[in-house]
């Protein structure tokens, strides 16, 4: 009984040892907010001449043009009339759009983005010992990078107008016009996008390092912060449909109903807008690091600063635990004092730590719970 009890009372001291460091309450807030981006439409060659853009409600008749599941496609051979049946029933829908008016043929998109420091300081952290090897190992990055790789990446997405999403893709002409003030500071550029490869992270362009130098000024500093307002236009072509962010419907049992609208379009005082966090996905869709990103057949392009590498339209993650890519796994190394492998490695923690989150770890073993 005793060598049992003896045997427990070490295994706790252990397993304390071991949990010493743990931050089981450890969260970062974002050092990068973008604001919604709101839509207006107006004309290349008069872009003071703008007016905001609203919603349209369409009444529109669909056909079937889905696919079959095997139930159905053996009831159309069998009866091929049925299925002129369905095809005879009309699916009717109210779907919103956005288009642009027909003496205008640019769409303007304009926004903020405000840059922070202070992240040498997470938000909250329950551990004095991990809170303190963090902030040696973030003060060891600033002093040797000093953010220059990711902020010149988020300047050069800014240039590239990667937030422009689908609304990029067809366009003649595109101009990025970038206004950044802080309390000293106040410097402007004009960005030619279609010059910019979306693909690649090697821009020699001296306007995107300067603004660059800027944002990393910000990101490394511990209190100050950066405002850029930024004014992106567009020439997509007279009287051309142009893409707000669309709304997430949560209430399928409605949405599924003849005669609800299926798509819902967002906007903000009915002026049509993009959700902050869509424009934030492209400013932060840095990531060249991940192990597939060189092969041919697998790479998705740069991809999105998440933990998991996360790719959703792919339904895929290219950093996994399991090959030791993932956030985590870097993370409880470097922070404890370890050094990675690789220095792109840490401007991979980096910038997770930029984008923000809550990271805490358990310090409760399976065994435990």
């Amino acid at each position: 009984m005793t060598n049992l009890v003896n045997l427990k009372l070490r295994r706790t001291t252990m397993a304390k040892k071991e949990n010493i460091d743990i931050a089981s309450v450890l969260s970062f807030e974002k050092k990068l907010i973008p604001s919604d981006g709101y839509m207006f439409g107006t004309s290349w060659d008069k872009k003071s001449e703008v007016t905001p853009l609203k919603l349209r409600e369409k009444a529109v008749r669909g056909t079937i043009s889905n696919r079959f599941n095997k139930n159905d496609s053996k009831t159309f051979l069998d009866d091929p009339m049925k299925l002129d049946a369905d095809v005879e029933r009309p699916n009717l829908q109210r779907v919103d759009a956005c288009a642009l008016d027909q003496n205008q043929d640019t769409l303007k998109l304009c926004f903020t983005l405000k840059v922070l420091g202070g992240i040498t300081n997470p938000s909250a952290c329950n551990n004095a010992l991990f809170k303190q090897s963090y902030k040696a190992a973030a003060k060891i990055y600033i002093d040797t990078h000093g953010f220059t790789e990711l902020a010149t990446r988020y300047a050069e997405n800014l240039a590239n107008a990667r937030f422009l999403w689908r609304n990029r893709f067809g366009a003649e002409r595109i101009e990025v016009r970038v206004n950044a003030s802080n309390k000293t500071v106040s410097q402007k550029w004009a960005f030619d996008a279609t010059k910019f490869n979306l693909h690649t992270f090697d821009s020699s362009d001296t306007s995107v390092k300067e603004l660059g130098a800027l944002i990393a000024n910000a990101l490394s500093s511990e209190d100050d912060y950066l405002l850029l307002d930024v004014n992106c236009y567009v020439q997509v072509g007279s009287s051309q449909e142009v893409y707000p962010s669309e709304e997430l419907v949560l209430d399928k049992s409605s949405s599924d109903k003849k005669g609800k609208k299926t798509k819902i379009l967002y906007a903000v005082n009915d002026i049509a807008a993009m959700h902050s966090q869509k424009i934030g996905n492209a400013i932060r869709t840095i990531d060249t690091w991940y192990p597939d990103f060189t092969n041919q057949e697998q790479t998705a392009g740069p991809i999105a600063i998440e933990p998991y590498g996360a790719v959703t339209n792919l339904g895929r993650s290219y950093r996994t635990p399991k090959d030791k890519q993932d956030f985590y796994t870097f993370f409880d190394a470097w922070a404890r004092g370890e050094q990675l492998a690789r220095v792109e490695d840490e401007h991979y923690v980096m910038a997770v730590l930029v984008r923000g989150g809550v990271f805490g770890k358990s310090d409760k073993k399976e065994s435990d719970k």
